[in-house]
């Protein structure tokens, strides 16, 4: 398993795929790790896959405090050393606002960018401080009922599948969880996301209650030439609800560059 070394820890990632590949960087949402990709990974053979377990996930260090723009840092650095730059780069949630960090930063390492179920603000920083009083007291077990209802569409929170995606959840590391949403809390991407100029595909989710449909068009609108399309009957997580969708919205997106 291989761990990039930075100056806050070690970042694990992983690299699936033709080494002559098209190189596609994920990020993933918060309260996941880079499993949250495994489906759409296996539906695109023919790209060079880079996944990583931002700070305080996975397998990821914690690290300590953080912002977006420091996650886009890392982010940058973890191109850096796997190569294949300029990368498409893919982020879902707080994992899309790391991507219009890093594409405001550092826009020569990218050739397109995936906007998943995210925005340039997402939640106020009284609900957040609100989130990180609940899972001090309670743990993160406190909240995971209500974070599966906006992860999820409600067909798939009744159904066989949600167990394992509610155990990732929980099993986060606190801490690592708490740095997150106090990097959520500060972040206001709006006026960088505006001066955007590279192809970017937005996805959305009909049923997101995280990142609502209405929230996800407002930031595609803030993109010249941007692409929109909202999934219906999914929620949060696409790759999870929706992976062939998801997968063939990404194939073309990324044959077309």
């Amino acid at each position: 398993m291989p761990a990039l070394s930075l100056p806050w820890g070690a970042m694990h990632y992983r690299i699936d795929g033709p080494e002559n590949g098209p190189t596609v960087i994920f990020a993933n949402s918060l309260g996941t790790d880079l499993h949250l990709w495994d489906d759409i990974v296996a539906r695109l053979p023919g790209i060079r896959a880079v996944r990583f377990d931002k700070r305080g996930h996975g397998l990821s260090d914690l690290g300590g405090a953080v912002t977006v723009e420091g996650y886009a840092e890392d982010a940058a650095a973890l191109i850096g050393a796997a190569g294949g730059a300029p990368v498409v780069f893919v982020g879902l949630s707080i994992g899309g606002m790391i991507g219009q960090a890093l594409a405001s930063m550092r826009p020569d390492l990218l050739r397109g960018l995936v906007l998943s179920n995210t925005a340039p603000k997402m939640g106020t920083a009284e609900a957040w401080a609100a989130r990180i009083d609940t899972i001090r007291k309670g743990g993160i077990e406190a909240i995971a009922d209500p974070v599966m209802e906006r992860w999820f569409a409600p067909a798939f929170c009744n159904g066989p599948d949600l167990a394992p995606w509610r155990n990732m959840l929980i099993r986060s590391p606190l801490d690592g969880y708490v740095a997150a949403c106090e990097a959520l809390a500060g972040a206001d991407l709006t006026a960088n996301t505006a001066t955007l100029r590279l192809p970017v595909l937005v996805i959305g989710g009909e049923d997101d209650g995280a990142s609502p449909p209405d929230l996800v068009k407002a930031m595609a609108a803030l993109i010249p030439g941007a692409r929109l399309h909202i999934l219906p009957q999914t929620g949060h997580i696409p790759p999870v609800e929706a992976s062939d969708e998801m997968a063939a919205l990404l194939q073309g997106f990324i044959a077309g560059l």
